[in-house]
């Protein structure tokens, strides 16, 4: 969205895309000091960031890529500062998971995609347990053995604090 918002910016007629980058950028500098923060602090900075955001979301725009961008803003903002709720366990964009993604589509593309439905959602398995493993540190082999075998660790996602 940082990248919409520098387009939106660069080929609109309105300004609000350039508040939109600014809060971003703020955004990304809270994540980047999140671990020297005590957590009142960056309590206080989210709920700035979050009034700030809101503020952006409902001005008036003329502007269609400006209004395209609060459309896109407003449907994730409850998800763009969870970073703050999960300090080192989650990053601030989807960069990781978008590089980790790259081999299945490089995969897809490569071959013209999966003739059955069942073999797509086998190489998605595969993938997701060799990452998790490397996630976790282990062997990405014997995280297989062990799904295969019925003795995976299952994980269960964290619930915010």
């Amino acid at each position: 969205m940082d990248r919409d918002a520098e387009f939106a910016f660069e080929h609109g007629s309105d300004d609000l895309p350039l508040r939109f980058k600014l809060w971003f950028d703020r955004a990304f500098e809270l994540a980047r000091n999140l671990g020297d923060l005590a957590a009142s602090t960056c309590s206080a900075k989210k709920r700035k960031l979050e009034k700030q955001l809101a503020d952006m979301l409902t001005t008036p725009t003329d502007c269609d890529l400006a209004t395209k961008l609060q459309a896109k803003v407003g449907r994730a903002r409850t998800q763009l500062l969870t970073f703050c709720d999960y300090p080192g366990q989650v990053e601030p964009t989807n960069n990781g998971s978008e590089r980790l993604l790259r081999p299945g589509v490089i995969q897809r593309k490569v071959t013209n995609g999966y003739r059955a439905m069942s073999a797509a959602e086998a190489e998605a398995d595969v993938r997701t347990t060799i990452d998790t493993a490397k996630l976790r540190g282990a062997s990405a082999f014997q995280t297989i053995l062990d799904t295969l075998a019925g003795n995976a660790t299952p994980v269960v996602a964290a619930q915010p604090p």
